[in-house]
C-alpha cells in the first residue's frame, strides 16, 4: 500500500514505536526554532537538563515577540538568549530580522525535514513540505539535546484542492473555509495534507498561510507537497540544494477526504472571538471599521506586502481608519523599500510597523474602546488585541486593504470592481543578507551567559499525590485559550520569572484567582480547575501549564 506525505516523513524519522494511528511514537527532530516569548524558558530547561551542545541539524533562536522595550526585562531576556545561543551551538536571529516563521521559511526550512518549534504556528513550514510542529519549550529543549519528540501517530485528513482562486479571493479564504468545515475543536492527533490540481496554482507563501493558520484547527500540523513551485522558491533563496520532491503515492489512503473547488470560494472573515466563527464578507453588511492591521506570520510575505502596495497605490485610506503594515521579515522590508512598494504604502496614509509579531500578540497597536479592528493575523481571542471591548475580525490582505480604503468591512471585489487584480510573482532572486543571524561561538567555553534579575530557574514539581484533597478554585467555560489562562501583551515580559508571571493567571477571567490559589497551596489545599471543551487551545505557551502548576493546581 502506498504512503501519503505525512507517513513518508514521519516513518523516516521514527526512532521509537510503530507507525499505527493512535499509537505513541518518538521521532527524530532535524530542526528546532524558538522565539523570545517561549524561548527563555526552553533554554532554561535545556540548561537544567545538563546538555552541553545542541545535536540537531539546525536550531535557531528568534527574537520577534517582545521587541517593545518597557522596562529592562525584555532587553535582559534578549541578551540571555543571545549568549545561550552562542554557547550551545544555536543560531541567533536578532530583533528586527523578522518573525520566526517567515524567516525560517526563507532561510532554513527544507522539504522532508522535521521541525519542532516553541510556537504554535510552527506548522508554517508545512508550506514547503516539512512536518513542522508547535510544542512546549521542554519538548523543544529535549529535541535540541538529541532526544526524540513523542506524539500520537496521527490520522491524516486529505484536503483536495481543485480549480483556481478568483481575483480578490486569497489563500486566507482557503483556510477560513477549512475552519468553517472542521471547526476549532475535535481535530487533535490529526494532520491535514493538501493535494489536488489546485495546489499548483498556489505559491509557497500562499501554502504557508494555509498551514500557518491550520494551527487554529487544533491539528498536529498541516503539509503541502514539495514540487516545482517549492524548488523555484528555494532557488530564489539560494537554497535549491535543500529541495527534494515529495508527493503522496498514487494509492495512498486517508482517514477522510475533503474536496474544495478554489474557484467557488468567497472572501471570508473570522468574527469575534474565535478563528472558527466564519462568515462571508457579504454577510458583514459594511460594518464600520476603526483599525486595519496587516502583517503577522500569517500574511506578511513578499507576495502579501507587494499585493497590499499595488492595491493601495495612488489611493488614500478612509479618514476614520488607522492602518498599520508590518513586513514579515527584514528581507521583505528591504526588497519593498528598494522597489518602491513601501513608498506606495506610506503614501496611502499607512503607519509602518516593525518586522515583528507586534500587534498579533497584543503588545502594541491596541485599538480604542469598542473598536472594530480588521487584521490579517491568525487569532482573535477575547482581549488578545490589548483592548477587551474591541472586536477583531480576521481577513485576507485583499480584504484588509478594502476595509482600510472604504472604512467598512466589505467584500474586496466591491471596492476594487474597476481595478485589475495585481498579479504578484516570486522574484527569481530574493535579496539575501543573513548578517542579522549570528552564528554560535567558535569558542563556547569563553562565553559567559548573561542573566538579568528577572530570569529565574524553571520551577520544580512533586509527584502527583495518591489522594487529591482540594477545592474547585475556578470554573470556566468552553474554548478557554492560553490567552485566557496566561495573558500576553504587556505581561509577556515576565515569561522568564514564573513566580511573577503566575500572579496573572486568569487575570481577565478572575483577577483574584492567583492569590486565592497560592494561599490554598500554602495551606496544603489542592487547587482544581473545572473547564468545558477545548481547554488550553491556542498558543503552545507552556506557561499556561507551568504557572497554574506553580500556584498549586493539581487537576483540570
Amino acid at each position: 500500500m502506498g504512503k501519503n506525505i505525512v507517513q513518508k516523513i514521519l516513518d523516516a524519522h521514527i526512532v521509537e514505536g510503530q507507525p499505527q494511528a493512535g499509537q505513541e511514537v518518538g521521532i527524530r527532530i532535524d530542526q528546532t526554532l524558538t522565539q523570545d516569548a517561549t524561548g527563555t524558558m526552553a533554554y532554561l530547561q535545556f540548561e537544567a537538563l545538563g546538555f552541553d551542545r545542541v545535536k540537531t541539524e539546525v536550531s535557531v533562536s528568534y527574537v520577534d515577540h517582545n521587541t517593545i522595550q518597557e522596562g529592562f526585562e525584555n532587553a535582559d531576556d534578549h541578551k540571555y538568549l543571545q549568549t545561550v545561543a552562542a554557547k550551545y551551538g544555536i543560531k541567533f536571529s536578532k530583533p528586527g530580522n523578522g518573525i520566526c516563521h517567515q524567516v525560517h521559511l526563507e532561510r532554513f526550512g527544507a522539504p522532508g525535514k522535521t521541525l519542532l518549534g516553541s510556537d504554535s504556528h510552527t506548522p508554517t513550514g508545512g508550506g514547503i513540505g516539512m512536518i513542522a510542529i508547535g510544542a512546549g519549550g521542554l519538548d523543544v529543549a529535549v529535541a535540541m539535546g538529541g532526544g526524540p519528540f513523542f506524539l500520537t501517530y496521527p490520522k491524516v485528513v486529505n484536503v483536495e484542492l481543485t480549480g483556481k482562486l478568483r481575483p480578490w479571493v486569497s489563500a486566507k479564504d482557503v483556510i477560513l473555509k477549512v475552519l468553517e468545515i472542521l471547526s476549532t475543536k475535535g481535530n487533535v492527533n490529526t494532520v491535514i495534507e493538501y493535494s489536488g490540481s489546485g495546489v499548483a496554482s498556489l505559491g509557497v507563501p500562499e501554502r504557508s498561510t494555509i498551514t500557518n493558520m491550520g494551527a487554529e484547527l487544533g491539528v498536529t500540523t498541516s503539509v503541502f507537497p514539495s514540487d516545482e513551485t517549492t524548488r523555484r522558491f528555494l532557488k530564489a533563496q539560494n537554497r535549491e540544494h535543500c529541495y527534494v520532491p515529495l508527493m503522496a503515492d498514487p494509492d495512498a489512503t486517508y482517514d477522510r477526504v475533503i474536496k474544495i473547488d478554489l474557484s467557488t470560494l468567497e472572501p471570508r472573515t473570522a468574527c469575534p472571538h474565535s478563528p472558527g466563527n466564519i462568515k462571508t464578507l457579504k454577510e458583514m453588511n459594511g460594518l464600520a471599521v476603526d483599525q486595519v492591521l496587516i502583517g503577522s506570520c500569517t500574511n506578511a510575505s513578499y507576495r502579501d506586502i507587494m499585493l497590499v502596495a499595488a492595491a493601495l497605490k495612488g489611493k488614500k485610506i478612509a479618514p476614520d481608519v488607522s492602518l498599520g503594515v508590518a513586513c514579515g521579515s527584514r528581507q521583505v522590508l528591504d526588497m519593498v523599500s528598494r522597489n518602491g512598494a513601501l513608498a506606495d504604502i506610506i503614501s496611502s496614509g499607512a503607519r509602518i510597523l516593525e518586522s515583528a509579531c507586534g500587534f498579533c500578540i497584543g503588545n502594541s497597536m491596541a485599538p480604542k474602546t469598542d473598536a472594530v479592528s480588521v487584521r490579517t493575523s491568525n487569532r482573535n481571542f477575547f482581549g488578545r488585541s490589548g483592548t477587551s471591548s474591541a472586536s477583531v475580525y480576521l481577513t485576507s490582505p485583499e480584504a484588509a486593504v478594502a476595509a482600510a480604503l472604504s472604512g467598512k468591512l466589505v467584500d474586496p471585489r466591491d471596492v476594487f470592481s474597476d481595478d485589475e487584480y495585481p498579479l504578484i510573482t516570486i522574484p527569481d532572486q530574493f535579496t539575501i543578507d543573513d548578517s542579522m543571524i549570528l552564528e554560535p561561538s567558535a569558542n563556547p567555553g569563553s562565553v559567559e551567559i548573561f542573566r538579568g534579575p528577572n530570569i529565574g530557574a524553571p520551577p520544580t514539581n512533586e509527584s502527583c499525590p495518591a489522594v487529591l484533597d482540594g477545592v474547585v478554585a475556578i470554573k470556566v467555560g468552553d474554548k478557554i485559550t492560553t490567552d485566557h489562562i496566561m495573558p500576553a501583551g504587556n505581561r509577556l515580559k515576565y515569561r522568564s520569572n514564573i513566580p511573577k508571571y503566575a500572579e496573572y493567571v486568569f487575570e481577565r477571567e478572575a483577577p483574584e484567582f492567583a492569590a486565592f490559589a497560592l494561599e490554598n497551596k500554602k495551606n496544603g489545599v489542592h487547587n482544581i480547575i473545572v473547564a468545558g471543551e477545548s481547554y488550553g487551545q491556542g498558543s503552545s505557551r507552556e506557561h499556561a501549564a507551568i504557572c497554574p502548576m506553580y500556584l498549586g493546581v493539581k487537576m483540570v
